[in-house]
């Protein structure tokens, strides 16, 4: 009856100072999700009841929003129980969901991102085939395979790590990401191999097709009226600022666990926050002042609620 209770508990040794420093910190980050869960859902809010936000590019930035509250609420929680409990752990199950979330809306974030330029290049490439091409069962096609395609091999990785004998039981990270494989006595060929093909089939032939799909777009517009760069300026260049920081956030995620043990703690920290701070925090303020129509009722809601009389003016 007691076998069920054999936990193994995983120490997060990723925090700096935290003894010191625990109530400055869950303020902190209590303000940041707080901040990020009002201004993604604000977005997501606008398009859901605007009918003329109801078009694939903004139904996909509203995926991609949602998938920047669900990636948050994976971390942020249990951030916030950490800086308030004597010891930082997990234990191991916990820390294998947490890693699998973590990668599962993020190959997501790079599917999506992908819809987005797809919608964008038969927009701008083939007008006059969009809404034949862009169906709302496209579009449902789409979300679906964008979040249930990373979850199907996540879950693989996550049964064989779980499967896994370990020989370390301290993380030095805040949460559970691709540092768990140095918990193992033995590196797996078969999860290094999973692992290779997770990150090919879901950030590397994405970020391909995203970078094919805005040259096409890049050389019609090249040839085409002012009128037409603008438009695609207004619509590609808030995509594409996602797409850079994230891939570069997620490539620092990946070489780390090769980097050797006596890379600066402080700098792993900085840039493991910035993994799960910068794009939800950043993503509805690029996408709301960016994207004219969502900026336009984005402004009257705000104008509605505390400026009203001087906004009829």
């Amino acid at each position: 009856m007691d076998e069920d209770l054999n936990v193994t508990f995983i120490i997060l040794g990723g925090h700096i100072e935290i003894h010191k420093y625990r109530y400055l910190y869950f303020m902190v980050v209590l303000i940041v999700y707080i901040l990020i869960i009002c201004s993604n859902s604000t977005i997501v809010y606008l398009i859901w009841k605007h009918r003329d936000l109801h078009e694939p590019m903004y139904i996909f930035i509203a995926a991609l929003l949602l998938n920047s509250v669900l990636l948050s609420t994976n971390i942020y929680p249990k951030l916030l129980i950490d800086f308030l409990s004597e010891q930082q752990i997990i234990s191991y199950q916990a820390c294998l969901v947490q890693f699998s979330l973590f990668y599962i809306l993020g190959g997501s974030e790079f599917l999506l991102l992908a819809a987005m330029s797809y919608d964008r290049y038969v927009s701008i490439c083939k007008p006059l085939q969009y809404p034949t091409i862009m169906t709302k069962r496209t579009i449902s096609v789409i979300l679906a395979f964008a979040w249930l395609w990373p979850a199907c091999q996540e879950v693989g990785m996550a049964k064989m790590s779980s499967d896994q004998k370990l020989c370390s039981f301290t993380l030095k990270v805040i949460f559970c990401n691709n540092q768990i494989y140095k918990l193992f006595c033995v590196t797996s060929k078969a999860i290094s191999a999973f692992g290779l093909f997770f990150l090919l089939n879901v950030v590397v032939l994405p970020v391909l097709f995203i970078l094919f799909t805005y040259t096409r777009i890049l050389i019609i517009c090249y040839h085409s009226s002012g009128e037409v760069r603008r438009k695609a300026a207004q619509t590609c260049l808030p995509h594409l600022m996602v797409l850079f920081n994230y891939f570069f956030l997620l490539t620092y995620d990946v070489i780390t666990v090769r980097l050797e043990s006596d890379f600066p703690k402080i700098a792993r920290l900085v840039m493991t926050l910035q993994l799960v701070l910068y794009n939800p925090l950043f993503n509805p303020i690029i996408y709301g002042l960016k994207m004219k129509e969502i900026y336009k009722h984005l402004k009257k809601l705000f104008c509605q609620g505390k400026m009203k009389r001087r906004c009829l003016h």
